[in-house]
């Protein structure tokens, strides 16, 4: 595969900008308030009785638990069969029809719709980790920051335009808010061809056996045999584990707090506000994930991470303390999206530079991505359980900020160039 190639580059930075799309209409702004307003405060799932947005948390925590289950093994067959190009589309692919499949959601099914969000949410993060181990292939370390940057960037701004087209048809044109489900995987599956028409096949490591499934295993013992020596990488690796609960969370949950904790004059003023404030988020993001790239090459990526994350730690505060009304809303929703993206797009270049000269770069990436969906089930589990427990929204907000501060705690003890054991 080579390196630094500016037509594969853009294939890859492409694929940002086509599934972006379900974390925005599907994650952020669309889908739940509409979620919130179809779905009963109280809602009855296999007769048992939950929160509406206790039982979407849990959810979604159960999606996460899955890809974390098969991600690794998928990802040492796709490093020992040279397939992961496949494993990409069939996340991708999956994840689309199930959005589109959301236009049928009905709280009277609750069982069934539950079932699509869970699968459009195994698509779209299982095919994460297939895309994001080509970043250390299709470029050198120099050059991960700006290119990981680039995705993001282009992911925000995609994503950004068909959010405000679904807002067209449905505030102007009075189109039922169904119709976005189905053309976030239209869009998805669509733009995707692009990334798929130009990224080449990894090349397998081994031809001696047909046996996927042990080879796979055998890859990925290897890989973690490799991580046990490598300090740095194994430091950060559980660094970000615990900082991105709280990063993940407030992305997947936040709107709820909006619908919840917000004074708004009216149901109108709520979901307009609700929607300017996401469209905040998205466009600070582009400058915030750019600005993180440049900040990394001053002071260095680490210390670009530990600034990024005190920035969450008074995001939490001041979303408990003081966030009540639409400004508040609004004002926190810029800073969020000013560290969002920076977060995001440095962690992934991050560990990308970290690690060795290899070709198991789909296996190394699996246990990134296994650690971000393990740390996204305890943090929207614990979300959902203050939740229920308490019966309050804002002191699940409350909870997060220890995920923030051990994060930061954390990335203190990173070494800041790699040693072993």
């Amino acid at each position: 595969m080579q390196s630094n190639n500016k037509k594969i580059i853009k294939a890859w930075t492409f694929y940002d900008w086509a599934n972006s799309v379900y974390p925005l209409v599907i994650t952020t702004a669309i889908f739940p308030i509409f979620f919130e307003k179809v779905v009963p405060e109280k809602i009855t799932f296999f007769n048992s009785e939950f929160i509406n947005t206790e039982l979407y948390s849990y959810i979604i925590s159960l999606s996460f638990i899955v890809v974390a289950i098969l991600s690794p093994l998928l990802s040492g067959i796709a490093d020992f069969k040279g397939n992961k190009k496949f494993f990409l589309q069939f996340f991708c692919y999956l994840g689309s029809f199930a959005c589109v499949s959301l236009f049928f959601f009905s709280p009277n099914y609750i069982e069934l719709s539950m079932l699509m969000i869970f699968l459009a949410s195994v698509g779209f993060w299982g095919s994460l980790v297939f895309y994001n181990s080509y970043l250390p292939e299709i470029a050198t370390p120099e050059n991960h920051d700006r290119i990981s940057a680039s995705g993001f960037a282009k992911g925000y701004i995609g994503s950004s335009i068909l959010l405000i087209i679904c807002l067209i048809l449905i505030q102007v044109f009075g189109v039922d808010a169904r119709y976005s489900f189905v053309l976030t995987g239209l869009w998805w599956a669509g733009f995707s061809q692009f990334t798929y028409k130009h990224l080449p096949k990894n090349t397998p490591l081994n031809h001696s056996t047909k046996n996927s499934w042990s080879g796979g295993f055998k890859e990925l013992n290897k890989v973690w045999n490799q991580l046990k020596e490598l300090k740095q990488v194994r430091r950060f690796l559980f660094a970000f584990f615990v900082y991105s609960m709280g990063v993940q969370t407030v992305m997947i949950m936040a709107i709820f707090f909006g619908t919840k904790e917000i004074e708004w004059v009216d149901e109108t003023q709520k979901t307009t506000g609700l929607i300017v404030s996401v469209l905040i988020i998205q466009f600070i993001a582009v400058p915030g994930a750019f600005f993180m790239s440049f900040l990394s090459k001053k002071i260095g990526n680490i210390n670009a991470l530990i600034l990024n994350v005190l920035v969450w730690i008074g995001i939490c505060l001041g979303a408990f303390f003081i966030v009540k009304t639409p400004f508040h809303f609004y004002s926190i929703a810029a800073v969020v999206g000013f560290v969002m993206g920076g977060v995001q797009a440095l962690s992934r270049s991050t560990y990308s530079k970290m690690l060795p000269k290899t070709r198991d770069n789909t296996s190394f990436f699996s246990f990134y991505d296994t650690t971000e969906k393990i740390g996204i089930v305890v943090g929207t589990f614990v979300f959902g359980y203050i939740e229920g427990f308490t019966g309050d929204l804002r002191q699940s907000i409350l909870g997060l900020i220890f995920f923030f501060i051990a994060g930061f705690l954390l990335l203190l003890t990173v070494p800041k160039k790699e040693t072993t054991h």
